[in-house]
């Protein structure tokens, strides 16, 4: 382990902007939104947000956000310490309802709007959320299991609630006519009509500080179970200082064009799109939903994108796009990438289009997120995660939490004010990943003698699709789950356009089990990027003495007999 107080011993300070600041400073906020609502009053007058063509200034989002907040307080009764569920696309509505829950001190849920019933009931009830917001279109799915969760008030919302009224009525009109919103009988709140009741006056701002939580971001953790990454305020504000840090003389405030195609309930999107750029004054461009490419590309064909983040599969799939070839974009100043390994093609590619590359960054949700960068204003290092943003210390070391040489590789681990307070009621997790204050990734890596990191693999069975985190224990056992099966394993291969796909090794209960029957019930079971791209049933599944089914194996085998492609894979 890791001695306390023990550090890299390395300077990466040389390679930061000779003008920028030496260290984080809180003294200005203490709280997420006190540094939002700042940037609301310098740049009240400036677009903050466009979504579906409709456009929020920094005045309207504070003040729609404080009448949600006192309505939110006033009427539902929500206090400080409360945790509220967000389960939204990219639409005005999410960052109306994060900021009104983080000014009256409830700590925000995020919640992937594609998640299955499951999924849901899990992650409600253990982060033991009172109330939620949520769209209509998923209305339905919250009513199967809200009897198994504490939740008591439920604010649906629609498309068109914050659209212009001609837009609004004539979306209202076509998603009625095309039978999109499904029926239900919960009792709910209006989000419209929490706005126009929420009085701004009575509005009651309680104490936060930096060591207060702001969000349970749910992640995988060490075990494939998914849990709540406790991130405070004094998280999410070093991250947005250590972003700013990283961009220092890149960007200039109140003026760029930041794309968010990427989630705003995946923590990438949330504190480098949202939260970073919205204290810098940006305006912000969010894409409801980003595939197929053209509802991406089309954005670039309105606005003249200046900056924007995604994941390697994006970037790629947008390189191959007609369209986006044939703008010949230039106005980017820079695009950041994380969540999954960068191909040096697909950054290739970018750059012959739009004349820049692409800037590989890296982090977990457990650190808010980023901890890597590679500086801005050099040419990034094909390959490199970068090196440590300000204030953030790592390392490469053995299983005995012992330093490697420089080039060898080793586990990474991660120390600096970013890195979250623990795992929302699991002690025992948090003790395995936090040590001494170092987290430790699970991410296996090097470091050059010029002191930037490199990925090499994952210590983790995780798998990595498209940037998001599959963890195998929790698809094996929602298989596992069907009455005909006996026995499931999943690994991660290769995948050229996703980064890694998902496989499942089977061994059948009753004969009559079909890989079509399997596939039906993991569409029911599980979101699409977790469900399995090839399902195997087999007589046996390769084990170690003791009966612990080999992953290791299973990927070897599928490694040596190479990869089929999708069209076998889909027909299996």
């Amino acid at each position: 382990m890791v001695a306390p107080g023990i550090s890299s011993g390395f300077d990466w300070t040389h390679y930061y902007a000779s003008d920028a600041p030496t260290k984080l400073d809180f003294s200005q906020a203490k709280n997420i939104p006190a540094k939002i609502e700042s940037a609301c009053l310098r740049f009240a007058n400036n677009p903050a947000i466009t979504a579906m063509d409709a456009t929020l200034t920094y005045r309207q989002l504070d003040r729609l956000a404080t009448r949600f907040a006192a309505y939110l307080q006033q009427n539902l009764g929500l206090k400080k310490g409360d945790r509220m569920a967000i389960m939204l696309p990219n639409i005005l509505q999410f960052p109306i309802a994060f900021l009104a829950a983080q000014k009256i001190g409830v700590i925000c849920v995020n919640t992937n709007p594609l998640y299955t019933p499951r999924e849901m009931r899990h992650q409600f009830s253990d982060s033991g959320v009172t109330a939620i917001v949520i769209m209509d279109l998923f209305l339905d799915k919250l009513e199967q299991v809200i009897k198994d969760t504490p939740i008591k008030h439920v604010i649906a919302t629609g498309i068109a609630d914050q659209l212009p009224v001609w837009k609004g009525v004539a979306v209202k009109a076509m998603m009625h006519f095309k039978k999109m919103i499904p029926a239900h009988d919960l009792r709910v709140h209006s989000f419209r009509k929490a706005l126009s009741k929420g009085d701004e006056s009575k509005f009651e701002r309680p104490e936060l500080n930096l060591d207060d939580l702001a969000l349970l971001q749910y992640t995988g953790g060490t075990t494939g179970i998914s849990k709540g990454a406790m991130l405070t305020h004094g998280n999410i504000l070093a991250n947005m200082q250590q972003i700013r840090h990283a961009a220092w003389g890149q960007i200039d405030e109140g003026t760029e064009i930041v794309l968010t195609a990427l989630p705003l309930y995946h923590i990438f999107a949330l504190t480098v799109n949202f939260l970073s750029f919205l204290a810098l004054g940006e305006h912000l461009i969010f894409v409801p939903k980003p595939v197929p490419i053209a509802n991406t590309v089309k954005m670039f064909k309105k606005h003249d994108i200046t900056v924007m983040t995604g994941v390697n599969t994006l970037y790629n799939t947008m390189t191959h796009d007609k369209d986006f070839k044939k703008i010949g974009v230039r106005s980017i100043k820079f695009a950041l990438a994380g969540g999954m390994a960068l191909q040096e093609s697909v950054a290739k590619a970018w750059q012959l289009i739009t004349g820049n590359r692409i800037v590989e960054g890296f982090g977990l949700t457990e650190s808010s997120p980023v901890t890597h960068v590679n500086p801005l204003g050099q040419t990034p290092r094909a390959g490199s995660i970068g090196i440590p943003v300000l204030g953030t210390d790592a390392m490469v070391v053995n299983d005995q939490g012992e330093p490697v040489a420089t080039g060898q590789t080793g586990e990474l681990i991660v120390k600096g004010p970013q890195v979250m307070a623990g795992y929302w009621q699991r002690p025992d997790e948090t003790a395995a990943s936090i040590k001494n204050g170092w987290l430790w990734t699970g991410d296996i890596a090097k470091m050059d003698q010029d002191g930037y990191f490199f990925i090499v693999d994952r210590k983790k069975d995780m798998i990595l699709v498209s940037g998001f985190n599959v963890y195998p224990n929790e698809i094996e056992e929602v298989i596992a789950s069907h009455p005909k099966v006996l026995e499931a394993a999943v690994i991660g291969l290769p995948d050229a356009s996703s980064g890694e796909s998902v496989n499942a090794y089977v061994v059948a209960k009753d004969s009559s089990l079909t890989v079509a029957e399997l596939r039906t019930f993991c569409r029911e079971q599980l979101t699409g990027y977790k469900r399995p791209r090839q399902i195997q049933i087999r007589d046996s599944l390769p084990k170690t003495n003791v009966g612990k089914i080999l992953r290791r194996e299973l990927r070897e085998e599928a490694l040596k007999n190479g990869i089929r492609s999708n069209a076998e894979e889909s027909a299996t």
